[in-house]
């Protein structure tokens, strides 16, 4: 997933190969799983579903709300072509990112990946974490002569942060091969 937008809809897929939904539950799944500081408006969501609708990926039912009620709620599921596309990013080679954003949908559903698939994700996550680290002990040792002490103690804690993930996905990648 290279943008946003992919990273949604893998989210999107994922959640609707669980359950049907409709709009208003599907944004408390999402909010859920990209936590509290990734807003998902409306306006957001909608488009996507439509152009997944356009694509194939999800289809739309009409269910009536029951009661007095005389409206009915939109609920979308998954379609046969969209659980393809989701089995084949969760089960293929290419398609789940190792960037920040990406890297949390992808975890979110580790459940339905393959064991191998896991490992080449946490692998190249922490290659990507290792490659981070680097830059900044490079980028500490050069510049911290002149620099704002405040910007240096956030690139401090930023490396701290990713030495920390970098001892997290290793014990993840132990846990994952022995099983």
């Amino acid at each position: 997933m290279r943008s946003r937008s992919e990273s949604l809809e893998f989210a999107l897929l994922g959640l609707l190969k669980e359950n049907s939904l409709h709009g208003y539950e599907l944004r408390k799944r999402l909010t859920t799983m990209f936590g509290p500081f990734r807003a998902l408006s409306f306006s957001v969501l909608y488009p996507q579903l439509k152009r997944m609708l356009d694509a194939g990926l999800i289809i739309q039912l009409e269910v009536p709300r029951g009661g007095k009620s005389k409206r009915v709620r939109i609920v979308y599921s998954i379609s046969q072509k969209g659980i393809s596309k989701f089995d084949e990013l969760t089960q293929g080679p290419g398609g789940l990112g190792l960037d920040d954003d990406n890297f949390e949908v992808s975890v979110a559903f580790f459940g339905p990946t393959s064991t191998r698939n896991r490992l080449r994700i946490l692998e190249g996550r922490q290659r990507r974490l290792k490659e981070k680290v680097e830059i900044l002990k490079a980028d500490l040792d050069k510049s911290a002569v002149g620099l704002d002490k405040y910007l240096l103690e956030w690139r401090r804690h930023s490396l701290e942060t990713a030495e920390r993930e970098i001892t997290w996905l290793d014990q993840m990648i132990r846990s994952e091969r022995k099983n």
